[in-house]
């Protein structure tokens, strides 16, 4: 007997330590010991449990930044279509386009025809042989910044046998009408040094669409730079190039090899990039022109799509913008930069 009852009291004390330890501050109780009846009503009571106290800034571990790296190159592609007579055509739908990259279909992911804001740069030739163009040269150059909206920019490198950045980039057009009021014609003709320093400008640009408008007469005789280092640099960079041609007759022009070479000069850059070279031969034309490149520069279609070749290798990759030809029209034709080169990181 006095065994058992020994027993029992040590299980007594037993299961009244156990109780004190569930009442101290902390501890969790048993789950069927949280929810309680209230003697008045009958009804559930809730018991809210104490909130551990939280952890000082020395107990917590060391945060650091997630190392996220986004792969995804998206390439935007400016298409200009017109129709056989050189009208710009607007309107047209996504479905409309098929891009290609070194000759694989690539989806399309983005696409806009809203007008966006566009960076110019006038690359402005003041040579000895502009001189009886030079009056209609600025007229031309009025009336492209005529088609100008208030968020487009502007600078302007003027050119002879050196190029200079006269007037750096600006929402003021008229700060360069003013500048070129005041330009003479002397000296020899550096095309490729004038593109080179303008392409070296538009890296400070803002707006998304970028272009050169070049107005000259062709032909190169001072340069530093060859005509491959400038197609080179105008394939690295994401800017169109607009030349207006100021042409003598055929018959008119002299035999030099630069005077020669002037056309195919202007039209091998233009069409790397994607723009348009016009020819001109009378120079009353160069303010219809001028105006005819500031509207083109505003209705384009902006295409974009990631690359299915995902190889970082630099290499030049060739594309090709295809029309899907609406009902109804003439044939069209499309004009867009023919590639780029792949990053390397």
């Amino acid at each position: 007997m006095r065994a058992a009852r020994r027993t029992r009291l040590r299980i007594e004390s037993l299961a009244a330590l156990c109780l004190g330890l569930l009442a101290a501050p902390g501890v969790a109780r048993p789950a069927e010991e949280k929810v309680k009846e209230q003697p008045s009503t009958g009804a559930p009571r809730v018991a809210i449990e104490p909130r551990a106290p939280r952890p000082s800034k020395e107990d917590l571990p060391e945060r650091r930044a997630p190392n996220i790296r986004v792969d995804t190159t998206l390439v935007q592609i400016n298409v200009t279509v017109t129709t056989p007579l050189n009208q710009v055509v607007t309107g047209m739908e996504k479905e409309h386009f098929r891009l290609f990259e070194d000759k694989v279909e690539q989806r399309i992911l983005t696409f806009s025809s809203e007008e966006a804001p566009v960076g110019v740069g006038l690359v402005f030739d003041i040579s000895g042989s502009m001189g009886s163009k030079l009056h209609k040269s600025r007229q031309a150059a009025a009336q492209f910044f005529k088609t100008a909206n208030p968020e487009d920019e502007f600078f302007l490198v003027q050119f002879n046998e050196q190029p200079q950045l006269l007037v750096p980039f600006t929402t003021n057009s008229e700060e360069i009408q003013n500048r070129l009021a005041f330009t003479q014609a002397k000296g020899r003709t550096a095309l490729l040094d004038g593109v080179y320093l303008a392409m070296n400008e538009m890296k400070r640009c803002r707006n998304p669409r970028r272009a050169l408008l070049i107005l000259s007469d062709g032909g190169d005789n001072s340069s530093r730079y060859t005509e491959s280092e400038i197609r080179n640099a105008v394939r690295e960079a994401d800017v169109q190039i607009y030349a207006i041609g100021i042409f003598e007759p055929v018959a008119a022009r002299g035999r030099t090899a630069e005077e020669l070479s002037g056309p195919s000069l202007l039209s091998d850059l233009a069409e790397q990039t994607g723009g348009r070279h016009f020819p001109v031969e009378n120079i009353n034309d160069l303010p219809d022109i001028a105006t005819k490149i500031g509207i083109e520069l505003r209705s384009q279609y902006l295409l974009g799509y990631t690359p299915t070749n995902v190889l970082r290798d630099g290499k030049y990759r060739r594309v090709e913008v295809k029309l899907v030809q609406p009902r109804g029209l003439p044939p069209l034709r499309a004009y867009f930069r023919m590639g780029y080169y792949a990053p390397t990181q």
